[in-house]
């Protein structure tokens, strides 16, 4: 028996491209048009710039459409002409009603990722990585009237490195669900799927915002470590020394210094930058104030004639004891 399954693709960033790329060369799948976010204003002249979608759908021959709103009724009726049995979902960037989901005969399937329930919404890798998970994955799911609550198809999952950044996992990921979506459809067309439903425990990533950057140096180095690996290449890390922003473009945790210094404050000692945290040092190996080139954590210092006891954050005056900070 010849599979053939009509697929309309909804996607936009990078993330999204090696899904389409493999539906669009793999034998039973037939896709007959792509949906993704309109052109966005993009660099410093705000010049309208194509998503990674557009672009790649564009090199495939295939008809894309970019629709302000897709739950809309000239949407509605646009996905109705196409008469798909599936839609492929990958980072699309908008809510779907039923009027959309409920349309093809295998629904809407989604690849998401993470290992559902945890880490629903946006932001997933991001978050986990965040969160200092060290294993994660991608599951297919048919999305319904909740935020990625739909019942699950398939799940693969693989491991974090302890040093990995969002920017680092987001290709392994974007190439597992590519594969995942391709057995998912195939699979569910041959009636070797079964879906089950998501328990209702789960969490919750917001979408993120630049505050998610400001760093609590009374938290553990370690967890600011794992929120620089996880909010890279936005919205970072940073903290404000002297009334400016400060950017922590490198870092690493470091054992606790012997004399105990209240969360903030800098040392240096030789050319190694640190700052005290609520647990342990964060050593900063690349760093940029605002309006100036990035440095090593030490010319940052010795340029900007480091004070004893200067503090990061808010807070960046001397502490008590002006002479624990610097040796």
């Amino acid at each position: 028996m010849i599979i053939h399954v009509r697929i309309v693709f909804l996607g936009t960033p990078e993330f999204a491209v090696p899904t389409l790329e493999r539906l669009a060369r793999e034998p039973g799948l037939e896709l007959s048009a792509v949906v993704c976010q309109p052109d966005r204003p993009a660099g410093r002249g705000g010049g309208l710039r194509a998503p990674a979608v557009k672009l790649a759908a564009a090199a495939l021959g295939l008809p894309v459409y970019q629709p302000q709103r897709l739950g809309g009724a000239d949407g509605v009726a646009w996905l109705r002409q196409q008469q798909p049995d599936a839609l492929a979902v990958v980072a699309f960037g908008q809510l779907l009603p039923p009027a959309i989901f409920e349309l093809p005969r295998f629904g809407a399937v989604n690849a998401h990722a993470s290992l559902l329930p945890l880490y629903r919404g946006a932001a997933p890798i991001q978050r986990a990585i965040a969160q200092g998970e060290t294993r994660t994955g991608v599951t297919t799911m048919r999305i319904n009237a909740g935020l990625d609550t739909g019942d699950l198809l398939l799940q693969r999952s693989l491991d974090i490195p302890p040093d990995a950044t969002a920017l680092e996992l987001a290709p392994r990921l974007a190439a597992l669900a590519a594969d995942l979506m391709a057995e998912t459809l195939l699979g569910l067309e041959a009636g070797r799927l079964i879906a089950r439903p998501q328990p209702p425990e789960g969490t919750l990533t917001p979408r993120l915002r630049r505050e998610d950057g400001e760093i609590d140096w009374a938290s553990p180095a370690g967890e600011i470590h794992n929120r620089w690996r996880g909010f890279q290449p936005w919205p970072g890390l940073h903290t404000r020394f002297r009334g400016q922003q400060l950017a922590i473009l490198a870092c690493r945790p470091m054992p606790a210094s012997a004399a105990p210094t209240p969360p903030g404050q800098m040392a240096l000692r030789g050319n190694e930058l640190s700052v005290q945290c609520g647990e342990g040092r964060l050593g900063l190996d690349l760093v940029r104030l605002e309006s100036r080139k990035a440095v090593s954590g030490g010319d940052f210092a010795r340029g900007a004639h480091l004070q004893p006891g200067e503090i990061l954050g808010p807070r960046t005056r001397p502490a008590l004891d002006p002479f624990s900070g610097l040796h």
